[in-house]
């Protein structure tokens, strides 16, 4: 009977101790097991979170190149107009003198007197119209004409008539009528007058001459209206 109980007890306390052996290896295979599945998740969010951040960085990348492109196309078009508004050097300005001296006009209405001209009584002689106007005391021109000035042209002002002569030779050798001066430039007379011979020829521009040709008509006009004082004025 003893070796039946102690045989009894040894077999309870080695059913006990395997059930604990089997528990403890249970456990130490679980544990492994869930460390394994934990590294798996943080592992596959690591590399979630790695391809966002590079998608972030190339949408970044993206947006800076386009501003970037955006301010030199805005820095090249204003370039660009500040260059086609700027003058060029290599043309230069006209300036008032030249544009005073020799520059035709079409003017709507020639019996329109230059407003430039002044008031009062006067002789008013275009340069750049070759266009003379003999304007009464009212403001109002008495007769316009045309006509044909010499290789020297006086600057824009006012004048007064020097001197008349009946008949006389013309610089350019031609017999002339009717002449009313009013001023010299570099020594050359300035004054208009007729050919004898009524004609009106274009001065020769080798030879520095001052004559203003007129017909012989408006010639006998200028010598009724421009007496000695009789004011003139030039402009452009």
């Amino acid at each position: 009977m003893e070796g039946d109980g102690d045989g009894g007890r040894c077999g309870i306390k080695s059913e006990q101790e395997h059930a604990n052996s089997l528990r403890l290896r249970r456990t130490a295979h679980g544990r492994p097991g869930m460390s394994g599945a934990c590294c798996y998740r943080r592992s596959v969010s690591v590399r979630r979170t790695k391809r966002w951040e590079r998608k972030v960085s190339r949408s970044s990348s993206g947006f800076v190149a386009g501003l970037t492109a955006a301010a030199l196309a805005a820095v090249g078009f204003l370039a660009y107009q500040a260059s086609a508004n700027a003058p060029d050097p290599a043309k230069p300005e006209k300036s008032a003198g030249a544009t005073a001296s020799r520059s035709p006009k079409d003017r709507a209405d020639p019996m329109a007197v230059p407003a430039e001209s002044g008031a009062g009584e006067r002789v008013v002689y275009s340069v750049g119209e070759d266009r003379v106007w003999l304007v009464e005391a009212s403001g109002k021109p008495r007769i316009t004409f045309k006509v044909t000035p010499g290789s020297v042209d006086p600057a824009p002002g006012t004048y007064a008539v020097t001197s008349r002569s009946g008949t006389v030779t013309g610089t350019d050798g031609v017999p002339i009528e009717h002449v009313v001066r009013f001023t010299t430039v570099d020594g050359i007379t300035i004054g208009f007058s007729a050919a004898v011979d009524g004609s009106t020829p274009k001065p020769d521009p080798a030879k520095k001459t001052g004559g203003i040709r007129e017909s012989r008509a408006h010639g006998n006009a200028m010598w009724e209206f421009a007496t000695i004082s009789k004011k003139v004025v030039v402009v452009p």
